[in-house]
């Protein structure tokens, strides 16, 4: 059998197609993710310095991003809500059983979701019809908004890895529920940091990326400069510290859930100087094929020593770990996230050495071609970290208390492929549809440019994305010129005032 088949197909009949739609289901809600958590507050530095320092190209780019965070957030709602409803449709196990014990995340991250759904509103409407400071201020519980939502989640999640906060009766039922501490669990902490960092850096470099295209493209004017600038600066800033972040939340998993990091490292046997493998392939019976081997790396990254006894697969009887391909998927997801992350911070230290040396931007074209990929890079990290997240803990959906296959529903395995395939059919529509109002969006305010630029070329004394701003009245369009974006501001009249 396939590997990825063998990875999934595993118990009832159920379990292989309700992993795939879960599967796929969450790796495309993730792409979102970094977007909606961390660009409110990458939008709200440049709202902010534009305001300062009376820079209307910094609240163009503001208003402009503030329009891109309000399609972003309603395509997340769409694959969001899906993931929500297929805990209860494909976990019944799970929610039936626990629900009353993690289920508090899920809770909090409803209330961030309508909270930040109203926040978006009065921000986005905000734009020419409040005062600069009020409309400024208004913004500012947007990122908290955001990291409320993350909270709820990874709240959730860092329960089913170390769960705690309860006691099983005779029945092997939860009673004796302890919110705090089912909330507050000791995977949490890392989780969360290691998550919310991981979505400033993507969301960054995302953004960024598109500027350094542009950048490569010839425009190479304030606001693309601008546009470049800010983001990669928070990026640039956080990857540091993520990777040092990455370390620390390795560490826990070493001393918290010892097994998921025996799959991590694809370590079989417990034994001290462990050699670390750079990918490579576990076969059943412990052999491992391919990879780079370096002796003794492991027992020291985990310990600092090479004496370190780093526990093994075999610690646990069979059926309560990862198969041999379970554990090559999660160690091959967990290099991959280790190798981007160590090349972005290298990225990160191009770009500090040079501001630092000359207090300019590199010149290199090559920087910037490593600016364009970083954004997709940082999407594949973030995908890969789920990965080991989740696949490193099988075959527990909560950390040694219930198997994924004792949680798994019982409709019938082609109502959960037809579904499967339902699911996929509408992502692809809303991505494209999401892909389309971009560019769209794109397209309109480039037109709207060139033609600020034209006239302001021509002594006409239009508005250019220098020297246009969000407050105070709308420019009226010239006559026989095309109508202006919605999110440049439909043309008014000077009695038009916020």
């Amino acid at each position: 059998m396939h590997t990825t088949l063998h990875v999934l197909a595993e118990g009832p009949a159920q379990v292989l197609p309700a992993r795939s739609l879960m599967a796929f289901t969450l790796a495309s809600h993730i792409i979102l993710v970094p977007l909606g958590v961390a660009l409110p507050l990458i939008t709200l530095i440049v709202h902010g310095y534009g305001l300062r320092r009376g820079d209307r190209t910094a609240l163009l780019l503001a208003r402009r991003w503030s329009a891109v965070m309000a399609v972003q957030f309603a395509i997340g709602v769409v694959t969001g809500t899906v993931l929500s409803f297929e805990f209860g449709l494909l976990w019944p196990g799970l929610m039936g059983r626990w629900g009353d014990v993690f289920g508090i995340g899920f809770g909090v991250e409803a209330w961030a979701f309508f909270l930040e759904a109203v926040l978006i509103a009065v921000y986005l409407y905000g734009w020419r019809r409040l005062p600069a400071r009020t409309h400024f201020l208004l913004g500012l519980p947007l990122p908290a908004a955001a990291l409320l939502g993350a909270f709820g989640i990874l709240a959730a999640n860092s329960w089913m890895n170390t769960p705690r906060g309860f006691t099983l009766d005779a029945a092997g039922n939860p009673v004796d529920v302890n919110i705090w501490k089912a909330v507050f669990t000791p995977m949490f902490g890392p989780q969360y940091w290691h998550f919310v960092v991981a979505m400033l850096v993507t969301a960054g470099y995302v953004v960024a990326g598109v500027y350094a295209v542009g950048r490569l493209r010839g425009r190479r004017d304030h606001y693309h400069r601008l546009g470049f600038t800010v983001p990669f600066t928070v990026a640039a800033v956080m990857t540091p510290v993520q990777f040092v972040l990455g370390d620390s939340i390795a560490r826990q998993v070493f001393h918290k859930q010892p097994v998921k990091f025996a799959a991590m490292e694809i370590v079989w046997d417990t034994d001290t100087h462990v050699p670390e493998y750079l990918f490579g392939r576990l076969h059943p019976g412990g052999s491992i094929s391919g990879g780079i081997r370096i002796p003794q790396l492991d027992s020291i990254l985990a310990g600092f020593r090479p004496d370190t006894e780093v526990t093994g697969l075999t610690s646990v009887p069979a059926d309560a770990r990862p198969t041999p391909a379970q554990a090559t998927l999660t160690h091959w997801a967990f290099d991959i996230m280790v190798g981007i992350g160590s090349l972005l911070v290298l990225l990160a230290l191009w770009y500090g050495l040079v501001w630092l040396r000359r207090r300019r931007l590199p010149a290199s074209r090559w920087f910037y071609r490593c600016a364009a990929v970083a954004g997709v890079a940082s999407v594949v990290a973030v995908e890969c970290g789920w990965i080991t997240t989740e696949v490193g803990r099988q075959p527990w959906i909560v950390y040694q208390n219930m198997r994924v296959a004792d949680a798994v529903t019982a409709a019938r395995s082609t109502t959960l492929w037809t579904m499967f395939g339902l699911v996929v059919a509408v992502y692809v529509v809303v991505f494209a549809s999401f892909l389309v109002i971009l560019l769209k969006m794109r397209a309109r305010w480039r037109l709207a440019d060139q033609q600020d630029a034209r006239a302001a070329a021509g002594g006409a004394g239009a508005q250019t994305p220098e020297s246009g701003t969000p407050y105070g009245p709308r420019p009226a369009v010239p006559s026989g010129a095309a109508p202006r974006s919605e999110a440049e501001g439909p043309s008014s009249s000077p009695k038009d005032r916020p």
